[in-house]
């Protein structure tokens, strides 16, 4: 992809079951925030903003504060056994998220008739990038102090993937982070590994 240029939706995962985990696939397999454009669509993928919420006003410093809070989160949710054993890393890590977390409120949605009529989400204004920081540092802080969701997070089983997410399933037996994407290579490796020992 172009520097400048805007993810493309494919790029773009939003499977991880948790906003703040789904920045974390942001880094995968490269750098996917490599602009404002880009930050723009997984800022309006995620959900964070109503469809058609003007985000013009999204810059680098903008990115380089998704970029910090992703590595701050990646840090925490790595690690399993903080208690007792937290590094100076992962407290400057947890301050910073704390501090994110409460630094401004979220967007404010209001309801508003649509074209239609329905009721539709729109923010009372556009929204800072503090106040969206705040959302993702939130979501984070709720998924690190919640000790069933914790335990529900899984590193996929692909081959060189790194990603997380919140296992869900029933029996708590997903292994990928994806079906169509590290679960279809796995899947496609099997198989050919099962045509080798029959040709052989």
């Amino acid at each position: 992809m172009a520097l400048g240029t805007a993810a493309a939706p494919y790029e773009l995962r939003f499977d991880a079951g948790r906003i703040c985990l789904d920045l974390l696939a942001t880094a995968h397999p490269g750098e996917r925030l490599d602009s404002p454009g880009a930050l723009r669509a997984w800022i309006h993928g995620s959900g964070l903003v109503p469809p058609g919420t003007p985000l013009a006003h999204t810059d680098t410093g903008w990115l380089l504060g998704f970029r910090e809070l992703r590595r701050h989160v990646a840090q925490l949710v790595r690690e399993r056994n903080t208690v007792g054993t937290r590094s100076y890393d992962l407290a400057l890590a947890l301050d910073r998220v704390n501090d994110l977390a409460r630094a401004a409120a979220p967007p404010a949605p209001c309801a508003v008739p649509g074209e239609d009529g329905c009721l539709v989400r729109e923010l009372a204004e556009p929204p800072e990038c503090a106040a969206l920081l705040a959302a993702v540092a939130r979501d984070a802080v709720e998924l690190l102090t919640d000790p069933v969701a914790r335990a529900a997070v899984r590193e996929c089983e692909g081959d060189n993937c790194p990603l997380v997410y919140l296992d869900t399933s029933r029996g708590r037996r997903r292994r990928w982070c994806s079906s169509e994407v590290c679960g279809n290579r796995e899947r496609v490796a099997r198989h050919r590994r099962r045509a080798a020992l029959t040709r052989a």
